[in-house]
């Protein structure tokens, strides 16, 4: 019999623990491992609560999750309840699939003034995860200054500007609805520091800006390129940047309609965050692009008045005592997904940040194949009793699925009628509901 742990429960995770299924039958014993009480990760705390087409994924994940050999241990922390060697004594292979929850750090003066967030906290924070519960953002000033030109800028501004009816069908948090249907938002500006040929924002995305019922777009059309050039953009792209143009063109007389602007500010690098005691604006150079394509500063700037300022430029995966680790590109050190012996990584611990969540299945099987390649029958360990006597000891409360299938019982049933459905924000709550 071979045991595989899975640390993290996210789509990285399953996938790994669907292809070990695949690969070895019954003849494997599979403990997905989480440090919070509930599974799914990215899908549950990572992807905006009004994109829940994407969230259906994790029906496929439960499938895997309810079968016989394949086991979710929640409320358990690998590194605090239980070390990275313990897990190798008693498994013969231990995957790290913990994905990438830490935001990249905004490294300019006044990065860490009040007021100031990372994307994974302010998603973290509408999304209910317990780490951002208690986050309070400044929602009461007129304009928020988020920088990034990825998906993730996108969703921010989405969610910042929608009006509580078309949250519904969402299953954004409760606190974070109140708070957003009494902002007082009025302005969002979105940095980018090079143009529109360069963004990383898919075109679905983009489109959801040109149909929120108190908010448009704003391009400058000096900002966007000759429209002869995006012929030469892959089809992607060049839709992309169309939704741009379509922006540009957006009369005034329709704008004026709206109480929301967001603004696209493209070449556009930011330098500092200015304030006394909190965020009151952020400092801007301008930028143009080299031969190589890369922003380069024109020592051109200009302040933008603001009250929050939210960073969408990227996460990093949180390393792990013992474990050798690329603090440079935010990821496990690894070769092809091999760590050491007996120890691997996939997904977003393995490449960085990078892909989409379907991108994470291919890349379960491949290190599935090497996990077989390495541990061929499996050399007798302990493995699930083991774990199980070893958190006895330590007197850790260990939520299995079917714990979380009441929680998620509860939380529907909880739910106002017609309003998003409400979660338990914190770790105690979701333990409660589920025992």
């Amino acid at each position: 019999m071979r045991h595989i742990a899975i640390i993290g429960s996210g789509p990285a995770g399953y996938y790994s623990a669907e292809a070990a299924q695949k690969k070895f039958g019954s003849d494997v014993r599979i403990d997905i491992i989480d440090r919070l009480p509930v599974p799914f990760g990215l899908i549950r705390f990572g992807v905006a609560p009004d994109h829940q087409s994407i969230k259906a994924v994790s029906g496929r994940y439960e499938k895997v999750a309810l079968s016989e050999n394949v086991r979710f241990v929640g409320n358990v922390t690998v590194g605090t309840d239980v070390s990275v060697d313990e897990l190798q004594d008693l498994y013969d292979a231990v995957i790290l699939a913990t994905g990438a929850p830490n935001d990249r750090k905004l490294e300019i003066a006044g990065g860490d003034l009040p007021g100031v967030f990372g994307s994974a906290a302010f998603v973290g924070w509408y999304n209910g995860h317990p780490d951002f519960a208690d986050l309070e953002p400044p929602l009461d000033g007129r304009h928020v200054v988020i920088i990034g030109n990825g998906n993730v800028a996108l969703d921010v501004a989405r969610i910042l500007s929608k009006t509580r009816a078309e949250f519904g069908g969402s299953d954004i948090v409760s606190h974070a609805l109140d708070r957003l249907d009494a902002s007082a938002v009025e302005e969002i500006t979105i940095l980018g520091r090079r143009g529109p040929h360069q963004i990383a924002m898919t075109p679905k995305e983009l489109g959801e800006l040109g149909h929120l019922a108190r908010a448009t777009p704003r391009v400058e059309k000096d900002d966007l390129p000759d429209i002869g050039e995006d012929a030469l953009l892959e089809p992607g792209m060049r839709k992309s940047v169309t939704h741009l143009r379509e922006f540009a063109a957006i009369p005034e007389a329709y704008r004026a309609d709206k109480d929301i602007s967001i603004n696209f500010d493209f070449f556009a690098a930011p330098v500092a965050i200015e304030g006394d005691i909190k965020v009151d604006r952020i400092m801007v150079e301008r930028t143009r692009l080299d031969e190589q394509l890369r922003s380069v500063g024109t020592g051109e700037t200009y302040a933008i008045d603001c009250s929050m300022v939210i960073s969408c430029i990227g996460y990093e995966t949180p390393s792990i005592d013992g474990v050798p680790f690329e603090h440079g590109r935010g990821r496990f050190a690894n070769v092809e997904g091999r760590i050491l012996p007996g120890l691997y990584c996939v997904g977003w611990a393995r490449r960085g940040p990078s892909g989409t969540i379907g991108t994470n299945r291919p890349d379960g099987y491949t290190i599935i194949d090497m996990v077989a390649d390495d541990i061929g029958e499996g050399e007798g360990k302990t493995g699930r009793p083991g774990l199980d006597a070893l958190l006895e000891t330590r007197g850790v409360q260990v939520v299995k699925f079917s714990d979380w299938k009441k929680i998620e019982e509860a939380e529907t049933a909880r739910a106002r009628e017609g309003a998003p459905r409400e979660k338990f924000v914190r770790i105690e709550d979701m333990i409660k509901a589920g025992g």
